[in-house]
């Protein structure tokens, strides 16, 4: 069921799910990965502001939900995944990935334990329940792709569930968790931690009517236009946009919330501990200021150039932000430089971009270790073709 080294695991077709809420006056229907659920509801400048105000609801019935039960769950978890999960405690968010052998994304995770389950919010919900399910082994553990059953409401607030309350993964982005690192700026002067963020699990069956409560407290529905707008600016990856085939941690600056370095062994851990003590990931995200002339939007997916037409990455999220207009996140070769003129690809010609570094161009992290000193290098080189260090540049 698992594709190795082909990025994320495609979901298994299922039956196509149209949210309730599309029949609202003035929804217009999202597509992609929101397919099945409003990508405004006529206002989408207005809706932004509703979220940034936190007083907005968003609907984001199209996510899935994993739910793993057992007494084993958490240690299990534990060692299938990149972050420490063995002692999480109830009602406390945190989020995963489950790497490649090489160490490339294939699914991510929002995890949060109530004491009996623990539950994954997930893009890829078929792909990552079929793939655990073939772990299990000898364990006390049960999987079950549950999406069917529950829906995911995206909330402008924090705070993390009541006990005997609804189920809510609070986004930990961006603040670094223990045994993560950074690449990017420090907790409190980045552009994402004034955006507050949680998602709620609600009975499927019961999404219209906790909309409408929720409407009723004041709060405003809002598309996922605004809330992916919020999330660009936010420099938050999603693995439904800024995650293919050959994605590593590093390069979204997601060893902040999702990698535990020190943790121990699992599927992957080599390529991080590799590429975060040597730095230098292959590619890094970057924010792209988009000009807005053209009126229209490049495409995800578009094809992003130097001025000497090379093609340098790849456009991973645009968005029309209230107050930033037109920008995107980008996926971009490492070494391009970051006061480069780039042009993105879009459906009337080119449109010029200017980038606001996420991950800088020497790809470090914060407490990557020191280099070997020359005395060091000088040795190894010294040993001659006979010594183990002559095959290849120390």
């Amino acid at each position: 069921m698992t594709s190795r080294e082909t990025g994320p695991v495609p979901d298994r077709p299922r039956q196509p799910w149209a949210s309730p809420l599309l029949g609202r006056s003035g929804a217009v229907a999202g597509t992609g990965a929101a397919q099945g659920v409003a990508w405004h509801y006529g206002d989408p400048v207005a809706e932004q502001r509703a979220l940034v105000a936190g007083a907005g609801v968003v609907d984001l019935s199209y996510l899935g939900v994993v739910a793993v039960t057992g007494a084993d769950r958490l240690s299990w978890l534990h060692t299938l995944t990149s972050q420490r999960l063995a002692d999480l405690a109830p009602r406390t968010s945190t989020e995963t990935l489950v790497l490649s052998p090489h160490g490339h994304i294939e699914h991510a995770a929002g995890v949060v334990d109530d004491g009996a389950t623990t539950w994954l919010l997930t893009a890829t919900p078929d792909g990552l329940a079929a793939w655990l399910g073939t772990m299990r082994f000898a364990l006390r553990v049960e999987v079950a792709d549950v999406t069917d059953a529950w829906a995911v409401l995206g909330e402008a607030r924090r705070g993390e569930g009541e006990p005997g309350g609804d189920v809510v993964w609070c986004d930990p982005w961006p603040s670094t968790a223990p045994g993560g690192t950074r690449y990017g700026p420090p907790d409190d002067e980045h552009p994402g931690a004034d955006r507050a963020w949680r998602l709620v699990l609600v009975p499927r069956a019961d999404l219209a009517a906790r909309v409408a409560a929720r409407e009723g407290a004041g709060m405003r529905l809002a598309g996922t236009w605004a809330s992916e707008a919020l999330r660009v600016a936010a420099w938050r990856p999603d693995a439904a946009h800024e995650v293919d085939h050959r994605t590593i941690p590093h390069e979204l600056d997601w060893l902040r919330t999702a990698v535990h370095l020190t943790k121990g062994c699992y599927r992957g851990q080599e390529t991080v501990a590799r590429v975060h003590n040597v730095g230098r990931p292959p590619r890094r995200l970057t924010m792209l200021h988009l000009d807005g002339s053209e009126h229209l939007l490049p495409a995800a997916g578009a094809a992003v150039s130097d001025g000497s037409g090379t093609q340098v990455g790849v456009l991973t999220s645009a968005a029309l932000h209230h107050e930033l207009g037109p920008v995107g996140l980008a996926l971009l070769r490492r070494a391009t430089p970051v006061d480069a003129a780039l042009l993105v690809d879009g459906e009337q010609g080119p449109v010029a971009a200017a980038q606001e570094v996420v991950v800088p161009l020497e790809g470090h992290s914060v407490d990557r270790p020191a280099p070997r000193g020359p005395l060091t290098l000088g040795l190894a080189r010294k040993r001659g073709p006979a010594g183990p260090s002559s095959s290849r540049t120390p």
